[in-house]
């Protein structure tokens, strides 16, 4: 007689440990391209996991300084932007992600706004020779003229160093360093991950937004997001 309300009791608190490990659950993200999308799978990193990062690069935390070289052959350190905001963007101009925010120009106003401001904006081609998206200098040079376009200068990176410091992994993937040199943005241009032209007006983007609140001193509301686009083409 006494053996159903036991049972009943251990039922309640097998139902009980349920709901508590529902609750508790880790929530997973998905990045997932739009169906306009035209790039293959095979050309889509998803970054679902930030951690794959360079311990070492992380918001709030101070940039690591650089040495490279840019498509006029000019050195550039970061520690020479000393007391300027600086934006790192990795590209690759054969890419469809790169070339949807090209071809929409979208990368071109978002570069001339934020130069135009005071900003600091360098592009950085980690294609290796052989390699999908690389380009010597004369290359470099060309494209930045026939797409109008306006970053402070190109950085050559065929050997895969400053990409690999930073952890870079799709192009574009996006960085926002504070006048003070730390990292106050990294992870992807928008909020919509495809390329789909026409989602760039749909699209929030953070980059602008990173750049705005940081030249105004504000905390950066989404600080790190999920880079998308085609992987780095770093030499094997």
């Amino acid at each position: 007689m006494i053996k159903f309300p036991v049972r009943n009791h251990l039922v309640g608190l097998a139902i009980a440990a349920t709901l508590v490990a529902t609750a508790c659950a880790p929530k997973v993200t998905e990045t997932t391209a739009s169906p306009e999308a035209t790039a293959s799978p095979a050309q889509t990193v998803a970054a679902t996991d930030a951690s794959a990062t360079k311990a070492d690069v992380s918001v709030g935390k101070p940039a690591p300084n650089f040495t490279a070289v840019d498509s006029n052959g000019k050195s550039h350190q970061l520690s020479d932007f000393k007391g300027k905001v600086v934006v790192l963007e990795w590209t690759n101009h054969e890419c469809p992600f790169v070339r949807k925010h090209y071809e929409s120009e979208n990368m071109q106003k978002i570069q001339k706004q934020a130069t135009e401001k005071g900003v600091v904006w360098l592009s950085v081609v980690s294609s290796a020779p052989g390699n999908q998206g690389y380009v010597d200098g004369a290359k470099a040079n060309s494209l930045t003229k026939e797409r109008n376009a306006s970053p402070t200068a190109v950085l050559l990176d065929p050997d895969g160093k400053l990409g690999r410091l930073y952890g870079a992994r799709t192009t574009p993937h996006m960085f926002v360093i504070a006048a003070d040199g730390t990292l106050a943005y990294m992870g992807a241009i928008d909020s919509i991950a495809s390329s789909n032209k026409a989602d760039v007006a749909k699209a929030e983007n953070y980059v602008t937004k990173a750049i705005e609140q940081v030249l105004k001193g504000e905390p950066v509301t989404n600080a790190v997001t999920q880079p998308y686009g085609c992987s780095v083409k770093y030499a094997s």
